[in-house]
């Protein structure tokens, strides 16, 4: 088959633009893995939303979070991504990449945490390039001793006999995985709820 010049154009510009949201999803987790600051964030828009587990807000204040999250309780870790599939619509895009997670703790009786799920991404690409405009986490599976309530969300953070009932509640009123077309990798658009933003920064004042 022979293309023609406008679909060799096209056909190079869509891998151009597969291969940058894919080094952009590389580039979260090295950042993450280095506790690269600059580098976690430059896979975000200024003005993403993250939704991960028990953390809702802008990815700034995100990146400042995970990155604390990781110095105070690990002493190395590391962030797989594996399958991944990414859906072009102009300059947008809908990817979900499986992650593992798998980190050497700092104390307590477990050592070694290991964990995985999936990255919902919706991604944008504005003066070209492509960044994440918002993503949530979907907790799949952990390593535990216990079976875990799968219609608890909490139930697979590893703080989550620190958790109060309000965080317990805040958690289970978010996006979770589910095994049919009702899983949020479904949504289109993918969108953060205003709402779940704006009740997490109220509960966070609360504790302030």
């Amino acid at each position: 088959m022979t293309l023609s010049i406008e679909q060799l154009c096209a056909f190079v510009q869509e891998q151009q633009d597969r291969q940058a949201i894919h080094d952009c999803v590389l580039r979260y987790s090295r950042g993450a893995d280095r506790l690269d600051y600059e580098v976690m964030l430059s896979a975000y828009h200024p003005d993403a939303i993250e939704e991960h587990g028990k953390f809702v807000g802008s990815a700034a204040e995100f990146v400042d979070f995970a990155l604390k999250q990781h110095s105070d309780a690990h002493l190395t870790h590391e962030h797989y991504v594996m399958n991944h599939r990414c859906e072009l619509d102009g300059d947008i895009a809908h990817t979900e990449t499986y992650f593992m997670f798998v980190a050497m703790n700092k104390r307590g009786e477990q050592v070694l945490q290991i964990g995985g799920g999936r990255y919902l991404d919706r991604f944008e690409r504005r003066d070209g390039k492509w960044a994440i405009a918002y993503r949530v986490a979907m907790r799949d599976w952990a390593m535990m001793d216990e079976r875990p309530d799968m219609n608890d969300l909490s139930s697979f953070t590893s703080t989550r006999a620190l958790l109060s009932p309000e965080m317990r509640a805040f958690m289970n009123g978010g996006p979770g995985p589910k095994r049919d077309r009702s899983d949020p990798s479904y949504q289109r658009p993918l969108r953060a709820d205003p709402e779940r933003v704006q009740s997490y920064q109220q509960m966070k004042k609360g504790k302030s």
